[in-house]
């Protein structure tokens, strides 16, 4: 009989983990890093990615980082192949680097009153920012699961884990239309890939975050007044953060998660299922 706890063992795993210097992928890579792994972070940030692999490593987990943007994809390629060739493959990657999209054609999180605002409106979406929101949220994922694919399956082994959104069934009109384009492609391109890689013993999952504080869209999130006005709408009474997150990653990236595939895991304390009370 196994043990629970070997199930989820991920000692000694080469990890990645894109976006991966604050908020959600600096929690995938606590996750697995505080378990033995070897991880990975790559993020635009240089700061970050600075202060963060040394936190981690005066902790004595076994963390790298390096500076890309997953919209330049023969540095992400470069990154990729990197961290694959020092760890002797990959094992586990999460595509989860992405970016926020500006306002929406309403204003304000919650409340009754969410005036429109012209500057979100669909006739003044430009095509700049369209796109931009696109190359990171969703071509950005593309080519990090392509990198990935192409080191995992000659292995016939790996995890690739996406993260999408709540964003991509519940449409948010405080944020801008190309994110929830961007996310709802992320999602089922995670299915489409899913098939794809299924006979190589490589899974690819999912997880949609819904409304979680991260430093994403300059620190929205982080304002205490904006956390209470939305936790009201979340049935669990209360927004997410970082930390819950630990237990999916561990989930999808051992054992444990061995004949699961295709599949996008919501995390959201009940967001999107409505409103109670």
């Amino acid at each position: 009989m196994i043990k629970i706890s070997d199930l989820f063992k991920v000692d000694g795993y080469g990890v990645l983990v894109t976006g991966g210097a604050s908020g959600i992928g600096l929690g995938y890579a606590e996750a697995l890093a505080s378990n033995g792994a070897r991880v990975t972070l790559l993020d635009i940030d240089r700061q970050r990615v600075k202060n963060e692999t040394k936190r981690l490593g005066d902790a004595g987990l076994d963390v790298r980082g390096v500076v890309v943007d997953v919209t330049d994809h023969k540095s992400l390629d470069e990154a990729i192949d990197e961290a694959a060739n020092i760890y002797g493959g990959l094992d586990v990657v999460f595509a989860n680097a992405g970016i926020d999209p500006g306002v929406g054609f309403v204003g304000a999180w919650a409340g009754a009153d969410r005036p429109r605002l012209e500057e979100g409106a669909l006739e003044n979406y430009t095509d700049e920012r369209w796109n931009h929101v696109i190359d990171v949220n969703l071509n950005g994922v593309f080519a990090t699961v392509r990198a990935a694919a192409r080191n995992m399956r000659p292995r016939k082994s790996g995890r690739i884990i996406v993260t999408t959104s709540l964003a991509d069934v519940r449409i948010e009109p405080a944020i801008g239309a190309a994110y929830m384009a961007a996310k709802a492609g992320t999602a089922i391109f995670t299915r489409n890939i899913a098939l794809e890689l299924a006979a190589y013993n490589i899974t690819v999952n999912a997880i949609s975050p819904g409304y979680i504080v991260t430093n994403i869209g300059n620190g929205h999130a982080l304002d205490p007044e904006e956390q209470k006005a939305v936790a009201k709408m979340i049935p669990a009474h209360r927004v997410g953060w970082p930390s819950d997150f630990y237990g999916i990653a561990l989930f999808l990236a051992s054992r444990a998660s061995d004949y699961v595939t295709g599949q996008e895991i919501i995390v959201d304390g009940g967001w999107g299922l409505g409103m109670v009370d």
